[in-house]
C-alpha cells in the first residue's frame, strides 16, 4: 500500500523550495505543470499555493492590484486545507499570507514601491512542514 507521503510528487517539493527561496516565478512554473494534470483535491491545493506565489511575484514587481487579487484568491482556496495538508503547515502559510495581504491593503497602491524597497523581505511567507 502506498502511503500519503509517497503519493506526493517530487516536483511539489521542488516548488515549495523555490517558493521559500523567493523564486516565485519558478515556483509557479513548477507547480503549474502539476496543477494542469491533477485531480481534486490536489488541483485546488496546487492552485492556492500558485496564486500566493504569483501574488508575491506581483508584489515584488510593484503590481499592487495583481498582488492583492492573487493573494486573496490563494488564501481563499487554501482555507479548505487547514490546519495541514500533505505535511504542509497550511495554517501558518495562511496566517503569514493574510498578514501580508492586510499590510498591502492598508498601505494601498501608492506604497507598493516602499514595500519592495524595504527588501529585508522577511515579510514574505514561508511554506513550512508540520515538523518545522
Amino acid at each position: 500500500m502506498i502511503s500519503e507521503q509517497e503519493k506526493i510528487p517530487q516536483e511539489f517539493w521542488q516548488g515549495i523550495a523555490e517558493f521559500n527561496e523567493q523564486q516565485f516565478y519558478k515556483c509557479h512554473d513548477t507547480l503549474e505543470a502539476l496543477w494542469l494534470e491533477a485531480g481534486e483535491p490536489e488541483r485546488t491545493f496546487y492552485q492556492g499555493i500558485l496564486q500566493i506565489a504569483v501574488g508575491l511575484y506581483h508584489a515584488g514587481n510593484e503590481n499592487w492590484r495583481g498582488a492583492v487579487m492573487l493573494l486573496g484568491e490563494g488564501i481563499r482556496k487554501l482555507g479548505y486545507y487547514q490546519p495541514n495538508y500533505w505535511g504542509i503547515n497550511v495554517d501558518k502559510l495562511l496566517t503569514e499570507s493574510s498578514e501580508l495581504l492586510k499590510h498591502l491593503q492598508i498601505s494601498g497602491p501608492d506604497k507598493i514601491a516602499d514595500f519592495v524597497r524595504d527588501a529585508s523581505n522577511n515579510k514574505y511567507p514561508k511554506i513550512l512542514t508540520i515538523k518545522d
